[in-house]
Parts: C-alpha cells; sequence; structure tokens
C-alpha cells in the first residue's frame, strides 16, 4: 500500500522535462528552499546525528543537480560540502557525497539569466577556493576528484540535457574566475599531503602544469605560495612511471616564462634547489637514453643557467659547477673524473645542443671569480682553444670512432669562439700560457686561404657567413679585439712580434677589395679589425712605424667613402667612427706617417667627413684635428681647404661653434653677441644646476662641460690657426669668433664664479682678502665681456655702414639704368616722328646743316684764299629705303670712295688738307 503510494507520488514528476518555464522556475526554487533546509538539517543539535536521514536527502540533491550546479546554489553546496568533510572525519559514509558533488563540479555552472555570470561572479570565486581546500581531506578519492575536476576546467564538457530555462554557463566563465580565487594556491600547498599518493601526486602536477601553462596570474598566483621552490624540492621524490621529474620540469619552465623571471630564479637559489637540481641533472645525464630523456637534461641545464644568472648563485659552493667541468672539456681532453669515465656521447642533436649550453654557461658564471680559478683549475681555457682549431689541424680519428660531424664541429668552433670572446680577457694568464694569439693567427690565416670550405652549421653564431669562412673571421677577429682592448702590454707585444699589424692590413685591404656586397657581418669585421691596430698602436711608436704607409693608404681609403651611408643601418656608422679613431691612434704622434698622411690630403678628408658627418662624429673628429695640428705642416693644409660653396676651414668651425651652443641654451642676441655680460658662456644646463654644492673629488659641472661638448676642441684648434687674417669669415662670423678667442678666459671666470658660490651654498665666508679677490676676478670676467660685445657691436655697425653704401650704390646704379633707359626711348620717339613725318625730317635736315655750316672755320683773307681743285669718284655700294618714299630723303647710301689724283695741280703746291669722306647719316 505504501509503494503504491510512493509510485502514486512520483508520478507527477515525469512529465517535468516538458513543463512550462513557471513551473520550471518554481521547481528551482524549490531547489534552493531544499538547499537551505539541508543547511538546517545537517547543523541544526536536534537533528546534526541523523546521518541516514542526512545521506538521503543529500542523495536526492545530488540526483537533481545530475546536469550541473546552479550559480545562486553555489554558496549553499560550499557550505554543504564543508560540513560533510567535517563529518567524515568520523562518519566515512559521508565521502561518497562529496566525491559525487565534485564529480557535478566538473560540468558547466547552470544559469537561469545571463545577468547571473555577473550577480553571482563573487559566489563562484569562493565556491571554487573551496574547492581547493577539501584538498585537506585525507580520503584519496575526494583529492583526486578535486584534481581531475579542475582539469575538467580545461577540456570541453558537453552539458547534458538540461531544463528549460536554463543555461551552461560560457567556457571561460570558470577559467576567468579560478584566476581571481586562491585555487592555484591551494593545490600546490596541498602538495605536502601527497607524500603516501604518489598517483594523486602526479595528477596534482599534472593540474599545475595545465594550470601554469594556461595563464599568467595563475604563474603569479603559484610564485606567491613559493611555488618554484616547492616544485624543485620534490622532483627527485621516487616515481617508477617517471613524470614526476618531466611535469616538474615544465612547470618551472612555464614559472620561467610567464612569470617573473628573476622571481622564479630567485626561488630556485637556495643550496637546497640547486643541490636538487643537480641530482635531477646527473641522474638524467647517466642514465637517461631516450630522446625525451635528453631533452628534459638539456631543459634542466638551461634552468640551471638562469640560475647561474644571478649575483650570488651557488653553483660553485654546491660543487655542481665544478662537477659540470669535467663535461665541458669532454672530450677534447683527457679527463680521470669517476663521472666522465663511464659517460659515452651519442653525437646527436641533444647532446650537441647540451655541449653548447656548457659553453654557454661558462660565459654565464664568469662574472664569478670562484668560476674563473675554477676555470683554471680544470683546462677551460686549452679545451676552448683546441675546439677553435680550424679542421685541418684537428688530429685524425679512426673512421670507426664517433665523433662529431663537420656541421656540428663548425657549430661548436664559432660557439667557442663566442665563449672566448668574454673569458679570455679574464683569464690572460691561461690564454698566454696556451698561446692563444698563434692559435687564433693560425685560424684568420685559414680564414683567408682559397682551399674550398662550404660551412652549413653556422645556426645562430654564423647569420650571414654561411657557405663562407665569414662567421669564423668575424668571431675571430672579436676575440682578438677583446683580448687587445684590456691593454696587457706582455699580450700585445706578443701578437705584434708575429707581424699581426701587417697581417690585419692585409686581411682588411682584401676584405675591402672583394667584390660580394657589403653587409652586417662584413661591416664588422672591418671595423673590429680598424679598433684592434688603434689598441695596438696607440702607445708605442714603434708600432706606429709599422703601421707605415700601408695603414696610411688603409685609412685614407675608408676615409674618402664619407658619411653618406652613415645612417644606412649596416654599421656604416661604426666603420666611420673606427676609422677616425685609427687616424689618431695609428698616424698621429708619428711624423712619418702624419707626413705621408698629410700628402695624401688626409686633413682635407677629415674637414670633408666634418663638414658631411653627423654631430655624433664631430667630437672624435676634431679631436683628431687638435692633434694633428701639432705638425707644423698641417695647418697650410687646414687653411687652404675648401669645402662645398667655398666654405673654409675656419668657417665651418665657427658654424660649429654656434651649434653647439644652439644645443647647449647659451644665451645669444640676435646677431649672435653676448647677452649677458655676467654668463657669457653659461649653458643652460649649468643654469639649472646653481644650487647644487658638487664634493671635492667630484668635477663640478663647469669642468665637466669642457669635455662634454665641442667648444674646448674648436678654441684650441683656433689657438693653432691663430685668430687673425682668417679666411672666408663673414661678418657673424668675426661676431662669434671673438666670443672663440676669450672662450679660456670666460671659463676662469665661470669657475672662480662657481667656487665662490659652492662657498656661499656652504655657508663658508672666506677671508677680506680672498674676498676682494674673487670679486676682482668676476668683475674682471663681466669687463671682457663687456669689451668683447662692445668689440661686437662695433663690427655690426661697421658691416651696417658697408651694407648702407652698398645699397646706395645700388640705388645709384638703378637710377642710371632707369635714365638711360629714358634717354633710349627719347632717341627712339624721335627716329620714329622723323621717318613718320617728312616736313620734321626737313627741319631736322635743314637744322644740321645750319649746323654744319656754323661749324665750318672760315678764313681770314677771303682773298687769300686758294680752292683746291680735287676730283673724287664715288662708288654705290648698296642701298636701302622704303617703297613709299621715293625722295633723296627715304634712301640711305653707302659710299666707297676712291680718290683721283688732279690733273691740274695748282700752281701753290699740293693741299695739305685731306680730302673728306662722303658721310650719310641714318636719321
Amino acid at each position: 500500500m505504501d509503494s503504491g503510494k510512493v509510485v502514486h507520488r512520483r508520478k507527477p514528476y515525469i512529465p517535468v522535462i516538458r513543463a512550462s518555464a513557471s513551473e520550471n522556475n518554481q521547481e528551482v526554487s524549490a531547489k534552493s528552499l531544499d538547499l537551505s533546509k539541508v543547511i538546517r538539517l545537517l547543523e541544526d543539535p536536534l537533528t546534526a546525528n541523523l546521518k541516514e536521514r542526512h545521506l538521503f536527502v543529500l542523495n536526492k540533491i545530488l540526483k537533481r543537480s545530475q546536469t550541473g550546479f546552479l550559480l545562486k546554489d553555489l554558496t549553499g553546496i560550499a557550505k554543504i560540502l564543508n560540513i560533510c568533510a567535517e563529518k567524515a572525519k568520523d562518519h566515512p559514509e559521508y565521502v561518497p557525497i562529496m566525491s559525487e558533488a565534485l564529480q557535478i563540479c566538473s560540468f558547466p555552472f547552470l544559469k537561469e539569466k545571463t545577468s547571473d555570470e555577473l550577480i553571482y561572479a563573487q559566489d563562484v570565486v569562493e565556491f571554487l577556493s573551496h574547492m581547493g581546500c577539501l584538498m585537506w581531506v585525507p580520503d584519496a578519492e575526494v583529492r583526486q576528484q578535486i584534481v581531475e575536476s579542475v582539469k575538467s576546467f580545461y577540456t570541453c564538457v558537453a552539458p547534458k540535457q538540461l531544463l528549460d530555462g536554463l543555461q551552461p554557463t560560457s567556457p571561460g566563465y570558470r577559467l576567468q574566475l579560478l584566476e581571481q580565487s586562491d585555487l592555484a594556491q591551494t593545490l600546490l600547498l596541498s602538495m605536502a599531503a601527497l607524500e603516501n599518493q604518489p598517483a594523486i601526486k602526479l595528477q596534482l602536477l599534472q593540474t599545475l602544469q595545465i594550470l601554469s601553462r594556461s595563464s599568467d596570474i595563475n604563474c603569479a598566483l603559484i610564485l606567491n605560495a613559493r611555488g618554484a621552490e616547492t616544485i624543485c624540492l620534490h622532483m627527485n621524490e621516487p616515481d617508477p612511471t617517471g613524470q614526476v621529474l618531466f611535469l616538474s620540469s615544465e612547470i618551472l619552465w612555464n614559472l620561467l616564462e610567464k612569470g617573473i623571471k628573476d622571481e622564479v630564479t630567485a626561488q630556485l637559489n637556495s643550496m637546497e634547489c640547486v643541490v636538487s637540481l643537480k641530482e635531477a641533472f646527473f641522474h638524467q645525464l647517466m642514465n637517461g637514453f631516450r630522446h625525451s630523456d635528453l631533452q628534459l637534461r638539456n631543459d634542466l641545464l638551461v634552468i640551471t643557467t638562469m640560475i647561474a644568472e644571478n649575483d650570488n648563485s651557488l653553483l660553485v659552493e654546491s660543487l655542481f659547477a665544478k662537477q659540470l667541468m669535467a663535461f665541458i672539456t669532454f672530450p677534447e681532453l683527457k679527463n680521470h673524473n669517476p663521472l666522465v669515465r663511464n659517460f659515452k656521447l651519442s653525437y646527436n642533436s641533444e647532446d650537441l645542443k647540451m655541449k653548447k649550453l656548457l659553453l654557454n654557461l661558462l660565459v654565464v658564471m664568469s662574472k664569478d671569480f670562484a668560476a674563473l680559478q675554477l676555470y683554471k683549475e680544470e683546462y677551460v681555457m686549452l679545451a676552448l682553444l683546441t675546439l677553435v682549431k680550424p679542421p685541418a689541424t684537428l688530429p685524425e680519428r679512426p673512421s670507426a670512432s664517433c665523433h662529431w660531424s663537420s656541421i656540428q664541429q663548425e657549430e661548436l668552433q664559432l660557439q667557442a669562439l663566442a665563449t672566448l670572446a668574454t673569458i679570455a680577457p679574464l683569464m690572460l694568464d691561461s690564454y698566454m700560457s696556451c698561446q692563444g694569439n698563434a692559435c687564433l693567427l693560425l685560424l684568420l690565416d685559414w680564414c683567408v686561404g682559397q682551399d674550398a670550405f662550404f660551412s652549413q652549421g653556422h645556426s645562430f653564431h654564423g647569420t650571414g657567413g654561411r657557405g663562407s669562412k665569414k662567421a669564423q673571421m668575424r668571431y675571430c677577429i672579436r676575440v682578438l679585439r677583446s683580448v687587445m682592448s684590456v691593454g696587457e702590454e706582455t699580450v700585445n707585444q706578443d701578437i705584434c712580434d708575429q707581424g699581426a699589424i701587417n697581417q690585419l692590413l692585409g686581411i682588411l685591404m682584401q676584405i675591402e677589395e672583394s667584390p660580394d656586397e657589403e653587409d652586417v657581418v662584413t661591416l664588422t669585421i672591418k671595423s673590429d679589425i680598424q679598433l684592434i691596430l688603434s689598441a695596438l698602436c696607440e702607445t708605442d711608436m714603434h708600432r706606429k712605424e709599422l703601421f707605415g704607409s700601408e695603414g696610411v693608404e688603409m685609412a685614407v681609403h675608408f676615409l674618402k667613402k664619407g658619411a653618406d651611408k652613415f645612417y644606412s643601418g649596416l654599421g656604416h656608422n661604426k666603420l666611420i667612427l673606427s676609422t677616425v679613431d685609427c687616424v689618431w691612434s695609428c698616424i698621429v704622434g708619428c711624423y712619418t706617417t702624419e707626413d705621408y698622411f698629410l700628402a695624401k690630403e688626409g686633413a682635407f678628408l677629415l674637414l670633408n667627413l666634418l663638414s658631411s658627418s653627423p654631430r655624433c662624429v664631430h667630437g672624435i673628429i676634431l679631436a683628431t684635428l687638435l692633434e694633428l695640428c701639432d705638425n707644423p705642416n698641417t695647418l697650410s693644409h687646414i687653411l687652404s681647404w675648401t669645402g662645398d660653396g667655398g666654405q673654409t676651414a675656419p668657417r665651418l668651425l665657427l658654424q660649429l661653434w654656434r651649434e653647439e651652443e644652439e644645443d647647449l641654451g647659451v644665451s645669444r642676441s640676435q646677431h649672435g653677441e653676448i647677452a649677458d655680460p655676467q654668463r657669457p658662456i653659461l649653458t643652460h644646463h649649468q643654469q639649472e644646476d646653481t644650487q647644487l654644492s658638487f664634493p671635492a673629488d667630484i668635477p663640478s659641472a663647469a669642468v665637466l662641460e669642457i669635455s662634454e661638448n665641442l667648444r674646448s676642441k674648436i678654441y684650441s684648434i683656433f689657438c693653432k690657426l691663430g685668430f687673425q687674417d682668417l679666411p672666408g669669415l663673414s661678418t657673424k662670423d668675426y661676431v662669434t669668433l671673438s666670443i672663440v678667442r676669450r672662450y679660456l678666459d670666460f671659463k676662469v671666470g665661470e669657475v672662480w664664479e662657481e667656487i665662490t658660490r659652492e662657498l656661499s651654498l656652504d655657508g663658508v665666508r672666506p677671508a677680506s682678502p680672498d674676498e676682494e679677490a674673487l670679486s676682482t676676478i668676476c668683475k674682471i670676467t663681466e669687463d671682457t665681456a663687456r669689451r668683447v660685445t662692445a668689440e661686437q657691436n662695433s663690427i655690426l655697425e661697421h658691416q651696417e655702414k658697408e651694407d648702407i653704401s652698398e645699397e646706395e650704390l645700388m640705388y645709384t646704379e638703378m637710377k642710371s639704368h632707369w635714365k638711360q633707359r629714358e634717354l633710349t626711348l627719347k632717341s627712339w620717339e624721335s627716329y620714329v616722328s622723323k621717318t613718320s613725318n617728312y616736313e620734321i625730317l626737313k627741319e631736322v635736315k635743314a637744322q644740321r646743316e645750319k649746323h654744319i655750316e656754323s661749324s665750318r672755320t672760315k678764313p681770314k683773307h677771303e682773298d687769300a684764299t686758294v680752292h683746291t681743285e680735287e676730283h673724287f669718284i664715288g662708288q654705290v655700294m648698296f642701298a636701302e629705303g622704303s617703297t613709299a618714299a621715293q625722295e633723296p630723303a627715304g634712301v640711305m647710301l653707302t659710299l666707297v670712295r676712291d680718290t683721283v689724283k688732279a690733273v691740274v695741280q695748282d700752281k701753290m703746291g699740293p693741299t695739305t688738307q685731306d680730302p673728306e669722306y662722303f658721310s650719310t647719316v641714318r636719321d
């Protein structure tokens, strides 16, 4: 009878799936009410011990929530799970309830409205945090279900058939809120409770690996709980599957890539973590044979390298570094270390990566003095120099023995050269004892040799040199540059004794004459060779003589290229700087090379470069010119130079002075005059530091300013050239020159004024005589500035008068020009009027005849007049006239006179008057 009632009561719930939305909402509300009743049932002291009823009600709730929990019910579900966790300590029957509830959490949460995701977001965050806290329940089933549910957040779980009106939350909803909870931290901290449950620990590591891989925020949360240290300390625990070490390495990698690298390495840089890493690495090194094991070994070595980047790395103290040294020099050197005795390389790609990582570790650890001492003890320098030897000089290996292939050997050669560039300057004793200079010069000879060599294994270090020896030459030159730049005289002398100067010059010109196009690698090699030559010749006169005419020809050749490609991006800017530095270090100071350099128009080339190069190069060019001015033959070259537009060297220098002062913010008037006599050359930066007091051991702003800009160099060059009779200067240049001439006086006054100001700032009152002397010095400087200002005004006034005189002359010429045009126009009008009006023409003719008649000389006695009879024949050459005018006045005749001797001679004798030519005037 009772059972029939039960069946009868269940029948109305059969069509629930197809019920209306209002009925569904009522049922959902009933479920919410059920949760509150269940919580009261579980917590009420009167019903707290009704275990069977608790289980019945809880099973009923879980059965109704098989498709997922509602967002608004999560708070109640979390409270129920906490109560069940407390009761499970004494009553294991509650554990299946918890496991089933956690399994339902693997499905997406459900919402009634779209706005529920925003409304109940904080409830979801708290619920996820409660899930993590349940990891402290000792039951393995609960822990496993928590881990699996969290893992399911990152997989697409298809929701079951839902009631009408309910929708699953969006796929990324839980993941976004998970980052706001402390679930990741709680899962990490729970590792300490899983020592006896290796299977769950493995699943937990898989979950942490997913969490750290998917989000930067999760990595930050894990690091906040010292996740890197925790993972590292548990990575060597017994594990028959071999997955714990692999997953731990993956988590550490994710933390390094997505988290804060410095924080990760700081957590790993403890003695316990370094020892743990050492054990893991050597376990994989000696026992790993599969490809994945070799990859894991290399990953651990990379993590070790990142730890070594810390300033207080413990690799040496933990003996990890010493044990690694045996493998760094293997197989180049024989080693009796027990670790290496049974070690065999497979010479595959992973072994090559390990070898390159070990070489890179040498560079990272080289900043530690203890590590350098360890390098000496383990003969690291000898192993590196063995690796960089040319292939032809390597000892022949038996064909049956395993060794590096030619491609692998080339990659190791380049890696070893890159390592030497850092380590060799720090270990010069070992470098010299292993004859490093000779080894590198032999490698250079091989690089420029004509033997067939087709490089294939360049990888990173061989960029731009595939198919040639360019990569080897680039890194070999880089090693020599780093060693020579130390300035150790014994090392430099050793390489010079082996003929390095002539060898480097020959290589440089050989590269320059090559038909190949210039690229970054080629330009780097050229500039590095010039820097090596500069380092060798800078302080030694004999080496400058060895540099000789061949070196001068090289420098002149590169100076002729100019600065057109300065901003090409390939490295021409470095080449220009290294060329000028080579002139300064290798040519200047030796009269033989200086004279040859001047004969090759070297001073002209420097001035051309100065006029066309950007401002960043001007300092070194001016310094070189200044040093070159010590040679008396240089001054004539500088004064005779003419640039584009007829610009002279003094004018160029004064232009640079004005540009420099404009950049420094020096106060000047419109025409370049001194605007403030109290601060004639003070820069804007010095004005900002007027309230600062500098310690006695630190140069003040007035002193530092001399070396930081071009004015002192320009002033020094003018001191060599003189300040009088300079060619090609304008009025503006003379105004600037008056300031340049007094630069030293102004600078001395500026320093004394700075001393006075600092004494005042420090509250120090000088003695009366000293105070009077300081005041007098400042007054003299100001008076000097005022005199210079007066001189500048005089120059400008003189120029103004000249401008006015030139302007008046120009207006006079213009007036004369216009007058001439008026006369020409009047003459033309007269001509037109005569040719167009016959009456006017007759009048003009009558006036002319009258004028001719009046101009003739009359004899004093008419009776004494003797007429000379002379006959002439005129020949008409051609006639011009208009058809309209038929009169003689309209015709222009041109006659040629032919004089005929008179038939009858006068008794008085021949006349002395020359016959007149018949002339026709064209009116």
